[in-house]
């Protein structure tokens, strides 16, 4: 019986929500701007690449082959405070998503009392009450469902975040890693310079105590051993810092305890992965950019039917008796539902401009995620011609060190036999650390370019066996 009550009461309203439905657009999306970007996407890299071979799972960090290094990102991975916050972000956003799907269910409060005298003889007066609230709002619109899908979407958002942060946070702690190694060479060649200097000195000493030079010899030698001890201190500060940079990516003290290997990882065959519109799923910034522009407009559409009307069905009802079953009185309850109409008169333009901030707030999250896509096709572009510039220039400056080498034995010889002079000498000095300097930070460059075209392409993908640069 309760049920046919229940029925009449609530279908009046229902057509009363029926008859304004025709005032809505055929689809809250009708006229909501969709983003064009996939469509832009060139068929392949303005880099050319001639790709052969299959596409196979590889994992970026293995492809240098340094234990050191997998071990090092695995640690930052487990123990890095960014990472760990933005897991509980991602936490955060996904307890918000469920907090907005339980809108979907009905409200429901109950309590109980009773009360009796129960410490004297007298007759017993026992009562009994219960109160039950119940409040439920009809999706009618598809406005709840249109924030739970917005607030999914935001959850998975914050899923992507925690994913780039975790790719970018291996990229940091390999480049952090390639540096240190750098450093370390860089400090290394700054003492074989000062010995080089000593020896030099030496030299010079000689020389002017048998009356075969000057005293200007003496003091540019002295002059040039002096600078390259104060060369040697700042690369012990870079190195020192550089150890501290990894250790707190690390989630480590820094300490300065880390020591570095004495070479560079080896750069093997560059895999590559597809066409650029793949990247658009293999990034995790632009799957985050993606989202985030869903779950905006589906707020565009939760702020333009906020002008129809609402329907919510209420109720409090209070029961009680003498006997402890009359709080399970349920008949009374649903006799006592109430189905409320309410639709929004004036409000100062408040909905309106609330619609109209979304709209905005649309078209912002759209230009953000074009923007996006453009960054990571500009990131990938830039390392694909970093790899063929950077391998040139190390090549050059592997011929230089190996020139500026011969070069210096030759002025030492001829300065030793009194033919060459002090300028000679400490300018072949000069251009041999130099040289080997340059190296050093070309061949970190170039590793470094490495990491940045793996992040770029998304990290661990579907990358090419075999491919080959064509100038």
């Amino acid at each position: 019986m309760y049920r046919f009550l229940l029925f009449f009461a609530v279908m009046p309203l229902l057509g009363a929500c029926a008859a304004t439905q025709q005032y809505l657009p055929s689809s809250p999306f009708s006229d909501i701007p969709a983003s064009p970007m996939s469509a832009q996407a060139p068929a392949n890299w303005s880099a050319s690449y001639e790709h052969s071979g299959k596409k196979q799972k590889i994992s970026w960090v293995s492809v240098f082959q340094d234990k050191v290094l997998e071990d090092l990102v695995a640690e930052a991975l487990a123990n890095n405070h960014n990472l760990a916050a933005s897991a509980a972000r991602l936490e955060q956003a996904q307890a918000l998503a469920r907090i907005s799907g339980s809108a979907r269910f009905p409200s429901i409060t109950a309590s109980a009392s009773g009360t009796g005298n129960f410490a004297t003889s007298m007759p017993a007066n026992d009562s009994y009450g219960g109160t039950v609230s119940a409040s439920w709002e009809l999706d009618v619109w598809g406005r709840v469902r249109d924030r739970t899908k917005a607030a999914k979407h935001d959850a998975e958002a914050a899923r992507a975040d925690f994913e780039a942060l975790q790719l970018s946070l291996a990229g940091q702690t390999a480049s952090a890693w390639v540096d240190l190694i750098a450093a370390s060479q860089q400090e290394v060649l700054a003492f074989d310079d000062v010995q080089t200097r000593k020896r030099s000195m030496g030299i010079v000493d000689r020389r002017y105590k048998r009356g075969l030079s000057t005293s200007l010899d003496v003091r540019l030698a002295r002059s040039a051993m002096a600078s390259t001890e104060a060369n040697l201190s700042l690369r012990k500060q870079q190195h020192a810092n550089a150890t501290r940079r990894l250790e707190v990516l690390l989630g480590r003290y820094p300490a300065h305890e880390i020591r570095a290997t004495t070479r560079l990882p080896t750069l093997s065959e560059l895999h590559l992965a597809g066409p650029p519109a793949d990247i658009l799923a293999a990034r995790p910034d632009v799957r985050s950019a993606e989202q985030r522009l869903a779950a905006s407009g589906l707020r565009v559409a939760d702020a333009r039917k906020a002008v129809l009307p609402g329907l919510v069905l209420s109720g409090s009802v209070a029961t009680g008796g003498p006997n402890i079953g009359d709080i399970l009185d349920f008949g009374s309850v649903l006799s006592r539902l109430i189905g409320s109409l309410s639709q929004p008169v004036f409000r100062g333009g408040a909905i309106s401009a609330d619609i109209d901030r979304s709209e905005a707030a649309h078209r912002e999250r759209l230009a953000n995620y074009a923007q996006t896509v453009l960054i990571a096709w500009r990131e990938v572009e830039d390392a694909l011609y970093g790899e063929k510039y950077l391998a040139d220039r190390e090549a050059s400056l592997q011929v230089s060190v190996q020139e500026a080498k011969e070069a210096e034995k030759l002025a030492e010889r001829e300065y030793g036999r009194g033919v060459g002079t002090i300028f000679e000498l400490l300018d072949a000095q000069r251009r041999r650390i130099s040289a080997e300097g340059q190296l050093i930070s070309a061949s970190n460059a170039r590793l470094s370019n490495r990491i940045s075209l793996y992040l770029a392409l998304g990290g661990d993908a579907e990358l090419w066996a075999k491919n080959s640069i064509k100038p």
